[in-house]
């Protein structure tokens, strides 16, 4: 802030801007937690001084971190010195210096995670979910690389970045079309922090095998961000693939296949009219090689959108964690793809 924005102090509503929070909600919070502007200019106008502001952003950074609100706000009162406020304490605080809210990443039950209906999650998530809801894309950035380099690709994924995506989409269905914008970001964002992962994981020293495992969705399909995250986790174990992304039609898919002569292709659908068993089939019947020698390529469907019905007698994958291990097993440990027989 400037020296006369400073002397003069800031608005309720240039506060609430510079939180990316409504006004109102500030007010509930200076009823709810006692942080609010301690200055009054002529007229009865409440300013907030520097302060007040850096109180209320310490607030919202340890609620982003996954400490509930309640506590967030008494141990940011506390470092920004409750005791030289002229406002008094909020109802039932007993002044008491409070113990540091803890942010571990066990899961917990319940807990606020930005009005969003989380359930028992990790206590990333709520985290991540406050961050999303106040649409913090350097806090996403941060939340999501911390996650991914202190659990593993896998592990982040399964239960850091699927259950907030499932809470953002629930609560998507239940608003009309409110939280758009929410699922929209927190999505890119979560793609990006899959395309970054090397940055925070060690790679396997060497390829495991020379044949790539090709990864497409059906055809009509736009729901990618679970291929992505496939494709991240072979990456860091060494396996090659051939990333084709959402909607792949269906002459691109054979005329990946037939050049690329790969160990497996995963055909991803998110809904069952997207997925396809006679796809399924036709893929797996492509064939290459000298006569005597010809071989073609595994077939995994994967995605809800493959129900025993649908998949046609095709093996399924119910996980992130049971893809990749399905998938790894079709290497042998010379490089070279497993037969049939050999996998078992």
């Amino acid at each position: 802030m400037s020296d006369a924005t400073e002397a003069a102090g800031l608005t309720t509503g240039a506060v609430a801007r510079r939180l990316g929070v409504s006004p109102t909600t500030l007010r509930s919070w200076d009823r709810r937690y006692g942080l609010g502007p301690t200055e009054r200019s002529q007229g009865r106008h409440r300013r907030w001084s520097p302060q007040d502001v850096a109180t209320v952003e310490e607030m919202c950074r340890l609620a982003t971190a996954g400490a509930p609100p309640a506590e967030a706000a008494r141990v940011a009162r506390l470092r920004y010195g409750e005791g030289t406020s002229s406002r008094p304490a909020p109802a039932g605080s007993s002044g008491s210096p409070p113990s540091a809210p803890p942010l571990r990443d066990d899961a917990r039950r319940g807990g606020a995670g930005g009005g969003l209906p989380l359930g028992d999650v990790r206590q990333e998530c709520r985290g991540l979910a406050r961050a999303a809801v106040r649409l913090d894309t350097p806090e996403l950035e941060s939340r999501l690389l911390h996650a991914v380099g202190e659990h593993g690709l896998t592990t982040a994924w399964e239960e850091v970045m699927v259950p907030t995506l499932r809470a953002v989409g629930r609560k998507w269905e239940s608003s009309g079309d409110r939280y758009v914008e929410v699922e929209h970001l927190l999505s890119w964002q979560i793609s990006t922090a899959l395309r970054r992962a090397p940055l925070v994981l060690p790679r396997a020293a060497e390829p495991v095998g020379s044949e790539p495992v090709v990864l497409a969705c059906a055809p009509g399909e736009q729901h990618s961000l679970p291929l992505e995250a496939l494709d991240a986790v072979l990456d860091e174990l060494g396996v090659p693939t051939r990333m084709l992304g959402a909607a792949v039609p269906v002459e691109a898919l054979l005329a990946c296949v037939r050049r690329t002569g790969p160990a497996a292709v995963v055909l991803w659908a998110q809904t069952r009219s997207a997925a396809s068993a006679p796809l399924a089939r036709h893929v797996a019947d492509l064939q290459w090689g000298p006569a005597g020698a010809r071989r073609g390529p595994f077939v995994l469907p994967a995605g809800p959108g493959w129900d025993r019905r649908g998949a046609g007698g095709f093996p399924r994958c119910a996980s992130l964690r049971e893809a990749v291990r399905t998938l790894r097993g079709l290497y042998g440990t010379d490089g070279a793809v497993r037969g049939p027989a050999e996998r078992g």
